[in-house]
């Protein structure tokens, strides 16, 4: 598990991947909603999995986020893990959100489609509860937004 950049070798073909099979899932990539410019911005991270032998297993981003309340935010885009893979997609978010905490973000939004009911489950077993819909996402009957205020321990300073 690591950071990686876009332009890695078979971060674009795994990104495809991921498009093509919200496509199926959903009937839409989610393109609309992430660009891989969002990747090259001040504060933006990509992570991805690979096993031993160096093959990519998934992947998913952080984005800043602007909130109203003011509070210190980041978006959770483009989270895949490949067909029979067990644990890829939780080690990812465990990692995201370490990654996160490192950089004192008080809370991860996302939003995925109601339809995509594996995804919706996994992220409420994950400790993620439903929230208020921001931007593109307002008024979105297709969408559920979801976040998690994360956790401060002795290991982590919280925000200044």
């Amino acid at each position: 598990m690591g950071l990686a950049g876009v332009d890695e070798p078979g971060v674009l073909a795994l990104l495809e991947e991921l498009s093509a099979t919200l496509a199926r899932l959903t009937g839409d990539t989610g393109a609309q909603s992430f660009s891989l410019d969002d990747l090259r911005t001040g504060g933006a991270c990509l992570a991805v999995a690979r096993d031993d032998r160096g093959r990519l297993w998934g992947c998913g981003a952080l984005r800043p986020l602007a909130t109203e309340d003011g509070c210190v935010a980041m978006e959770l885009k483009r989270m895949f893990a490949r067909a029979g893979t067990r644990g890829v997609g939780a080690a990812l978010l465990a990692f995201l959100e370490a990654e996160a905490l490192g950089r004192n973000v008080e809370v991860i939004r996302l939003s995925t489609r109601r339809v995509n009911e594996r995804a919706v489950r996994f992220y409420r077993q994950h400790g993620y509860l439903p929230c208020a819909p921001w931007g593109r996402y307002v008024g979105r009957e297709a969408s559920v937004c979801l976040e998690k205020r994360l956790q401060w321990s002795a290991s982590a300073s919280p925000p200044a």
